[in-house]
């Protein structure tokens, strides 16, 4: 029996799987070892009863997890899922390997994630052998939710949004000053906070300015974590996360326009992990 995870810094999709067939599947939140304390992570893992009457038999755990691109965090992740799954090899990597695995199978390419974060790298069909800079949401995370959301509170304030988006955005949140510089500098999970913004932009997409704005986001990201790879015009360019996916023709759009090819486009990678890991 086998447990996979897929856990980015919002939510956790988990699924256990026996000769391929589906048990369960459930979600939990998430977390992001950077950011998230290991009681806390344990926390989270611990009050989950779904799984807990499989523990014995799940001989495989494969954890997909948003800020384990170290060893460090990789390791406190394992030592978790090692007191609780104490029959199971466990395996725990990244969120760039679910994405690889997910759109890409066994096939050479680049993967990119936009969601709450974003990131990219080169994939082999076996392992990632180049990947970018993530900055975390704090100097980087272009084409994000995180962005777009910091994107619109910014020209919200700056009164660059048109008149009739900024009443509708008015009254879609509290966005007082005091209570958005409150959130910003006193949120345990800042980056949450601004990707929640992002569902407004979804909303209005067929705004023009909303157009603009998320065309400009996504340029970004494609000139910092897709154009930096030599190869980028030559293979497909797969994504995963729900940004990616509700934004998907806007991001095909602008991949055109810069010669670049779309791949495959899934808002959770734990679809494409369970055709993975069934082989």
């Amino acid at each position: 029996m086998k447990l996979i995870i897929d856990c980015g810094s919002t939510k956790a999709d988990w699924i256990i799987l026996d000769d391929g067939v589906i048990l369960k599947k459930f979600k939990t939140e998430g977390f992001n070892p950077n950011y998230t304390d290991k009681d806390s992570i344990l926390g989270i893992v611990m009050d989950e009863t779904s799984y807990q009457e499989c523990v014995q038999s799940i001989t495989e755990v494969y954890f997909y997890g948003s800020g384990c691109g170290n060893i460090e965090n990789c390791n406190k992740i394992k030592d978790i899922l090692s007191s609780i799954f104490t029959y199971a090899k466990i395996e725990v990597t990244h969120d760039m390997m679910a994405a690889c695995r997910a759109v890409l199978g066994e096939n050479k390419g680049i993967a990119c994630i936009l969601g709450t974060g974003s990131n990219s790298c080169c994939y082999n069909g076996e392992l990632i052998t180049e990947q970018s800079v993530s900055l975390g949401y704090v100097l980087g995370d272009e084409g994000s939710g995180s962005y777009i959301g910091k994107n619109l509170i910014r020209d919200y304030f700056y009164k660059k949004m048109p008149k009739d988006l900024s009443v509708d955005f008015e009254e879609s949140y509290d966005i007082n000053i005091k209570t958005v510089i409150n959130r910003i500098y006193h949120d345990t999970q800042v980056s949450r906070y601004f990707a929640s913004f992002a569902k407004f932009a979804y909303k209005n997409i067929e705004n023009q300015y909303i157009q603009d704005l998320c065309s400009r986001c996504f340029d970004e990201f494609i000139d910092n974590f897709i154009i930096i790879y030599e190869h980028a015009k030559e293979t497909e360019i797969g994504f995963v996360g729900s940004i990616a996916y509700y934004f998907r023709d806007i991001i095909k759009c602008r991949l055109e326009t810069k010669g670049l090819k779309p791949g495959e486009i899934i808002k959770d990678p734990i679809d494409g992990l369970v055709e993975f890991h069934s082989k």
